[in-house]
């Protein structure tokens, strides 16, 4: 059996044959490739913040892309540069601290890293230009940042990466402040671009965008700790 990873997923106008502006729950294939190739089972889970019930049907969690964080979720009034799906943040915050409680492993990617870090107790920067100056991690629309990662040695990371360590980004807010999640990696300008949880069997979030690439190296590891969580919930029936 395959382990089934759910991926969050956008609700947003789409247009396909006759049919115009629909609102449309989607992610970009990306994300249900790189499942895929790894030895998982995608499914989306649309936005539903009624339960997390869900999580008793999956094997693991990929929090995905998309939009900013509403900033009241970390004690901020919203800048000029913020847009948000508030029903999105209900709907994934609900799903991500109802699998942080099962131990369920988790992948937090762009957006999902931030959604991490804010459920951690942390906090965002929210338009990075403003701090850093450049906009290294957002260089255009719809074109990604290349740029180098330092990760801490003896780190999930580092192990992960190995020695390439060239990551894509594209984003405009960053995270300030991890909360209970450690940095462990970071990108030359000192941005955290990496946090874990070492108190749990995993959760990862990377700033950057590996499914653009099928990044076997993030998306194996994710289907391997939930094909462990698979086979634990096959022995306890």
């Amino acid at each position: 059996m395959r382990p089934i990873i759910g991926i969050t997923s956008y609700v947003l106008p789409a247009s396909w044959g006759v049919w115009t502006d629909l609102p449309t729950a989607l992610v970009p294939h990306d994300y249900t490739e790189a499942v895929r190739l790894a030895g998982g089972r995608a499914v989306l889970l649309p936005p539903d913040d009624l339960d997390a019930d869900v999580l008793d049907r999956i094997d693991g969690l990929v929090l995905a892309g998309g939009p900013d964080l509403e900033p009241s979720l970390y004690g901020q009034d919203r800048g000029p540069h913020t847009v948000t799906h508030p029903d999105r943040d209900a709907a994934e915050l609900l799903l991500l601290r109802a699998a942080l409680d099962r131990d369920l492993p988790v992948l937090g990617v762009c957006r999902g890293m931030q959604l991490l870090t804010v459920a951690a107790g942390g906090s965002l920067h929210q338009h990075l230009p403003d701090v850093l100056g450049h906009e290294k991690h957002r260089p255009g629309p719809g074109v990604y940042g290349s740029q180098l990662a330092v990760l801490d040695p003896g780190s999930r990371i580092a192990a992960l990466m190995g020695e390439d360590l060239t990551i894509n980004c594209f984003h405009h807010q960053g995270v300030a402040d991890p909360g209970s999640l450690t940095v462990t990696g970071r990108a030359a300008d000192g941005l955290p671009e990496v946090v874990e949880d070492p108190e749990r069997r995993f959760v990862l979030g990377v700033q950057w965008h590996p499914e653009v690439s099928r990044d076997h190296r993030f998306f194996g590891a994710l289907v391997a700790a939930a094909s462990k969580e698979l086979t634990q919930a096959c022995a306890d029936r």
